[in-house]
């Protein structure tokens, strides 16, 4: 029984698959209109340009093919190497060797060592950073803290030293030789011929100033002369600081006077403003006023325009000289210049004003100088007070007076005496 059912199964499946078949079988006329279909041209989009920013990159190229064979690298790149490598440590060196900070540190530790120890122990930790000079701050600065002997030190440990050589060097030497002359630790008066005609000029230079620092007149005296006579010049800066200190008594008058004949008689002058400006003031203690007039024409022609304190210095020789309208003449031409008046030229131009008989000048200038923040000094108000005691003013002297007691500033007795003489009875 089973096997008749499956046997009409079988039957039934078979006439489906026929049928099916039959539907599969394509006319001719559907034939020839899909062929149609691929008869026409098919419809192509425009090619885009390609996009310049967005190209495909390059493959990388592939290790094993573009590396070199492994060889020995040849000796000049060694050397080059090895050359960038010290000279990073050469400008380290030359940073920390130039450094202020660093030079005066070291002196800061020699100065704190136990008098018992030596300055290498300071000096030996430092000894790789320092070159030629760099010592010269330190030592100066040993000077400055009143340590000649540790100076001296100093100067012998740099000589002392093979590995980075440090001596001989001009500066180095310069530097005590200034430290141990100005303390009087310099024992050269009987060498002193010997060592003028081969020592440097920085050497000579720095012996001298400290000598001059020392009060040591004489023995400047003899080194300028031993120069001059084995034809070594010095610099003029020199010559002004023995005149400063040979003015400082009546006794070196004479050898100021000298020296400034000395400095006239060289052809070439090489002085700072600051230092004509030394020489002016020393020619005016000397009563030397053509030299100042003389002085301040060259400064004018050679180096330019004079500074305020010259033109002070030079308005205060001619006042001094009796020369008050050419004084006054010269406060224009600063003026005109658009020079910033100090309180050394408020003074000198109001005593000027009340020499030339000028008090309300005087009082202006006074007025401005407290503009300007300066609180006037009590000469000032003493020339102004006798430049209005003298024209019979006595109620503007009584107000100068009440001025100068509420700014505090002291008067002089003797002109406040006189005031009082005359009628003009102190308030």
């Amino acid at each position: 029984m089973e096997s008749e059912f499956s046997d009409e199964i079988c039957a039934e499946n078979g006439a489906e698959e026929d049928d099916e078949t039959e539907d599969l079988i394509w006319s001719k006329e559907e034939i020839d209109a899909i062929s149609a279909l691929f008869d026409r041209p098919m419809r192509q989009k425009p090619l885009k340009p390609r996009n310049p920013a967005r190209q495909r990159a390059l493959p990388l190229p592939l290790p094993h093919k573009t590396r070199l064979p492994v060889a020995p690298a040849p000796k000049q790149h060694v050397r080059l190497a090895a050359r960038a490598g010290l000279s990073s440590r050469a400008c380290f060196s030359d940073q920390v060797r130039k450094k202020p900070e660093f030079l005066l540190g070291i002196a800061r530790e020699i100065a704190a060592l136990p008098p018992e120890h030596d300055v290498s122990t300071v000096l030996d930790r430092w000894a790789r950073f320092l070159r030629k000079g760099s010592l010269s701050l330190t030592i100066r600065e040993l000077g400055h803290m009143g340590l000649p002997e540790r100076a001296l030190q100093t100067l012998c440990w740099a000589q002392r030293q093979k590995a980075v050589p440090l001596f001989p060097d001009d500066r180095v030497l310069a530097s005590a030789i200034e430290v141990l002359a100005r303390f009087e630790r310099l024992r050269v008066e009987s060498a002193l011929e010997q060592c003028v005609p081969t020592a440097s000029r920085a050497v000579l230079e720095a012996m001298a100033s400290g000598f001059i620092r020392a009060g040591k007149v004489d023995r400047v005296r003899k080194l300028l002369e031993l120069a001059r006579i084995n034809n070594r010049t010095l610099h003029p800066s020199i010559y002004v600081k023995l005149m400063l200190e040979a003015t400082r008594t009546p006794e070196g008058y004479g050898l100021a006077s000298a020296l400034v004949d000395e400095l006239g008689e060289r052809p070439e002058l090489e002085l700072r403003p600051q230092d004509c400006t030394a020489v002016m003031k020393v020619c005016i203690r000397l009563r030397r006023y053509a030299a100042v007039e003389s002085l301040f024409s060259w400064f004018r022609g050679a180096i330019g325009s004079p500074t305020v304190v010259m033109y002070t210095t030079v308005i205060h020789s001619r006042c001094r000289d009796g020369r008050h309208r050419e004084a006054l003449s010269l406060v224009w031409e600063m003026e005109q210049a658009g020079c910033l008046l100090d309180l050394p030229a408020y003074r000198v131009i109001v005593k000027l004003c009340v020499a030339l008989h000028d008090p309300g000048r005087a009082l202006r200038y006074l007025s401005r100088m407290k503009e300007a923040g300066f609180i006037p000094t009590g000469d000032m108000y003493d020339s102004l007070i006798e430049g209005y005691l003298a024209d019979g003013r006595l109620a503007k002297c009584r107000q100068l007076i009440r001025d100068a007691e509420s700014a505090g500033v002291k008067l002089d007795r003797r002109l406040l005496s006189r005031l009082s003489e005359t009628g003009g009875r102190h308030p």
